[in-house]
């Protein structure tokens, strides 16, 4: 996370990443509206920028499921 201070006002850069499934531009939004919420409040500054950049996508695990199957084999 970047900030930008002044007297009263602030700015914000962030970087998320956005588990698989989720629509990336409802996440962004919440994101920036519970960051603006809550810099506001905490230090009543009036923030007047927050871009957000997706830096990566987490997607699912199936690392659990493999080690299953693999027990499984080794069983039979």
């Amino acid at each position: 996370m970047k900030a930008e201070v002044g007297e009263v006002q602030t700015a914000l850069d962030l970087e998320i990443v956005v588990e698989y499934g989720y629509p990336i531009s409802d996440v962004a939004g919440n994101v920036r509206e519970n960051v603006v919420n809550a810099v506001e409040r905490m230090t009543g500054l009036e923030v007047v920028e927050v871009n957000i950049a997706v830096s990566d996508v987490k997607l699912p695990d199936d690392e659990d499921d493999d080690e299953g199957d693999e027990d499984q084999r080794r069983l039979q």
